[in-house]
């Protein structure tokens, strides 16, 4: 297998391809504009309507929820989980948090506590990947998981 030096890959592209590359536009975003996807997520969960709460997620994103074992892979299965977490009426609110920015790209890590109607609460682990399309960040990754008791 012959490999390619970067010089050479390009000496190889095409001129369209070329252009392609180059109107890629990287987009970053401030901390704070990051931070503020967590309330546009965390607002869709207060409408109680599950395919507003699917609609912050690009079409194969990944969530592995709290309260299932069973990943989400698709708009069907996010719609389906949050459904299910809706009817306990959750409100997040961050405790910890790292955001790292990049080019189209962000990763937003740290712990949040959870809310319910019936007052109680649940600390969880979160990751949220975002990713920009088209002006719009959409979630491409979604990990939570319960905070293991000591």
């Amino acid at each position: 297998m012959k490999i390619m030096t970067p010089l050479l890959f390009m000496a190889c592209m095409t001129a369209p391809a070329l252009q392609a590359q180059a109107a890629i536009q990287c987009n970053t975003a401030s901390e704070p504009e990051i931070a503020a996807l967590f309330e546009r997520w965390n607002t869709s969960l207060q409408t109680g309507n599950a395919q507003k709460v699917a609609e912050n997620y690009a079409a194969d994103a990944v969530l592995l929820p709290t309260a299932s074992s069973q990943p989400r892979l698709d708009n069907a299965g996010r719609v389906n989980y949050f459904e299910y977490f809706l009817k306990k009426q959750p409100v997040g609110r961050i405790d910890t948090r790292t955001i790292r920015i990049g080019c189209n790209e962000a990763v937003d890590t740290g712990t949040y506590t959870f809310t319910f109607a019936d007052k109680s609460t649940i600390a969880a682990r979160y990751t949220f990947t975002y990713e920009r399309f088209d002006n719009q960040w959409l979630i491409t990754s979604h990990h939570s998981s319960a905070t293991p008791t000591p």
